[in-house]
């Protein structure tokens, strides 16, 4: 019986999932897992990657300690990247993607290189502030001698990789969140490259899902979808062609698969976003702030600082507005969740995807300000979380109607993935904003579909729709 190790990295914490297959089954069981964080380095909020490829290893160490591995694969958020020079070596810092350095960065390219509707129309991306567009913007202006020094550009698990096997390869669906990919083509757009004034050298030939990167002490080590969506994607059961796919993390990607990308002037109005998905397939989804408003809440909530260093004031303020906060009390997902559901009057709700909530001082903060401006403050734990649960559920409602203008189609069901679809509450909340049957999980989503690739790099499947009745069963 073969034995595949899942490395998911997601922007809070990472797993290591050990996967195989029994009886036509795939059984995954978690090995490792560690938290990830930010660290202020240069002015920036910034990942910590030694960090990061020292406890990567130390869950490989400890998954080979019992289990002789058939192959690893690496899975992580998109749009932040690494430079390396000529010898290897890093030249730039992994800025994280919540950083402020992208600021009116879109503003800029849309005035000096093109209009956001034609950058839309060849790479089919949607805009928001963390783009790797505007983070390369951003990085030429503040450091163009990084750029200069640069002989390659790597997203991070292709960092990740690289650290594990000594090898550079960049793979297709984790590159398409750059925003510099034609979207047709399923290659990098050199036209907008030039004009945006990056160097074409740093940008390598890109790999499809599958691909063999190396070997990190004598194991395989084989290319999922390196993002986190894309293998998510792969892992949802659904039941028919009717259904959504809600990817619930720290982001909420809800959208469906498409066999072409979808660059009308209707969707670049909507800020849908055509991500690569496996097997040249296309991930036509909205991105939703997701499960950050209420991660961001509870370490606010028990003292937990995100970014190492950065400190804030504004959570001080906020919690001292909280009529039922008992300091010193660490707070569980699952108080979070009773205390929502003991508000469930309260029903003021908010835009979960204003800029506000992206990289607040304080969440709790934005949330008080935010809801005043639409009606009453909430006063108490339980009401700030309903307000979030109520208005994300309200947001997954609106872009499936949007969702459903676009594509013409009717949609009957949203199967949830992710470790979202554990939280009874937000379901049920989604099932009653959207009027439409919920099933929920695999947890494991994404871990699974990065598994599934690589199953079906060892054998294991012949396709991904004989790997998806694995799950199912």
């Amino acid at each position: 019986m073969k034995k595949y190790l899942a490395i998911d990295i997601g922007a809070s914490s990472g797993r290591h999932i050990l996967g195989t297959v029994q009886n036509g089954q795939i059984h995954v069981e978690e090995i490792y897992r560690f938290d990830n964080g930010q660290i202020r380095k240069n002015g920036h909020d910034c990942w910590d990657v030694e960090k990061l490829v020292a406890s990567i290893k130390e869950g490989i160490d400890e998954a080979m300690k019992s289990h002789a591995l058939a192959s690893i694969g690496i899975d992580t958020w998109g749009v932040d990247f690494v430079l390396l020079d000529e010898r290897g070596e890093l030249c730039s810092d992994a800025v994280a993607y919540r950083d402020a350095r992208t600021a009116n960065a879109d503003i800029e390219i849309e005035a000096a290189v093109m209009r956001f509707e034609e950058l839309y129309s060849r790479t089919g991306i949607q805009k928001t502030s963390f783009n790797t567009i505007y983070q390369l913007w951003a990085l030429k202006k503040e450091h163009p001698e990084q750029l200069e020094k640069a002989a390659h550009f790597l997203m991070m698990p292709e960092y990740l990789n690289y650290r594990l096997t000594g090898n550079i390869v960049h793979e297709y669906t984790d590159s398409s969140t750059t925003a510099l990919l034609d979207a047709a083509k399923k290659d990098w757009d050199f036209d907008l490259i030039g004009k945006l004034g990056l160097p074409r050298r740093i940008f390598g030939k890109l790999e499809m899902p599958g691909a063999e990167v190396g070997e990190y002490r004598g194991v395989k080590v084989v290319l999922p979808a390196m993002h986190d969506t894309a293998s998510a994607y792969l892992a949802v059961p659904a039941r028919d062609e009717s259904a959504v796919y809600l990817s619930s993390g720290t982001w909420s990607l809800l959208g469906v698969e498409n066999t072409m990308p979808i660059t009308s002037l209707e969707s670049c109005s909507a800020n849908f976003t055509n991500e690569g998905g496996a097997w040249g397939r296309y991930r036509y989804l909205k991105n939703i702030m997701g499960l950050w408003m209420i991660q961001s809440i509870r370490r606010e909530l028990n003292a937990v600082e995100y970014v190492e260093g950065r400190g804030s004031t504004a959570v001080e303020a906020a919690l001292a507005a909280i009529t039922d906060y008992e300091r010193g009390r660490k707070y569980s997902f699952a108080d979070l969740e009773m205390a929502a559901r003991g508000s469930s009057s309260y029903n003021v709700t908010v835009d979960v995807n204003s800029q506000a909530f992206m990289n607040p001082d304080s969440m709790i903060a934005e949330v008080l300000k935010a809801a005043a401006e639409e009606g009453e403050a909430p006063k108490t734990i339980g009401e700030i979380m309903q307000c979030v649960y109520s208005s994300l559920a309200e947001c997954y409602a609106s872009a499936i109607s949007t969702l459903s203008c676009i594509t013409g189609k009717i949609y009957t069901s949203i199967n949830i993935v992710g470790g979202g679809s554990k939280d009874k509450y937000l379901n049920a909340l989604t099932a009653e904003a959207t009027g439409l049957e919920v099933f929920a999980g695999p947890t494991e989503g994404t871990a699974i579909g990065n598994l599934i690739v690589q199953m079906i790099a060892g054998g294991e499947f012949a396709d991904l729709a004989e790997a998806r009745k694995a799950i199912l069963r």
